[in-house]
């Protein structure tokens, strides 16, 4: 009788001895362990770590940048699409100044190439580092008076003049002056540059 209690009681410490927790269990997904595997009195739940799936970096989703650019399907398109804020910062502002006074009028191609003359000019050292500075530059445009560009009225053309802006700033059309770096009116002629383009009343060069 001893004998068999003995071994009864070696038996119950065999089944009771604790499970080792030292190797965490990694399961692919959050889901509930069934409490009937680890009955009361058995040894104690063993740690359950939640692995999350991760993409691969090249499987990654990704969202739309609201600065991604637009492909449009004409000049027009992309006028049309601009919206014209009540306020606007100076290189909006001087910018669009820029093309009512001096290409209002004009069509939207000669427009645009108006103001990437000025867009061109603050990437050379001859000229403003800044859309204000070159706009304000002495001597550069007639318009301008004691080195400030005059308000313009709120009409239609000063909203196009806007759109026309933003289009340059953002780059959304490609102009055929892209290159220009000065123009004038098609009775003044500039022999000394080199012309590249011939749009409405203006004539473009670099």
């Amino acid at each position: 009788m001893v004998g068999l209690i003995a071994q009864g009681s070696a038996a119950l410490a065999a089944e009771s001895a604790p499970i080792p927790t030292t190797t965490p269990v990694t399961v692919a997904a959050a889901t509930a362990v069934p409490t009937a595997a680890f009955p009361t009195g058995q040894g104690t739940m063993p740690a359950v770590m939640i692995q999350t799936p991760q993409l691969p970096a090249d499987e990654a989703v990704s969202t739309p940048s609201e600065e991604e650019q637009v492909a449009y399907p004409t000049l027009a398109a992309a006028v049309a699409d601009q919206s014209v804020p009540s306020n606007t910062g100076d290189d909006l502002r001087c910018l669009a100044g820029a093309i009512y006074f001096e290409a209002r009028g004009e069509p939207l191609a000669g427009q645009l190439a108006v103001a990437e003359v000025i867009l061109n000019r603050t990437q050379s050292r001859r000229f403003g580092g800044d859309v204000c500075s070159v706009v304000t530059q002495p001597g550069q445009f007639s318009f301008v008076r004691g080195g400030r560009i005059p308000a313009a009225p709120s009409n239609a053309d000063w909203r196009t003049a806007v759109a026309v802006a933003k289009v340059a700033l953002k780059d959304a059309w490609e102009s055929d002056a892209s290159q220009a770096l000065y123009f004038n009116g098609r009775g003044v002629g500039h022999p000394a540059r080199v012309r590249i383009a011939a749009i409405g009343n203006h004539l473009f060069y670099r």
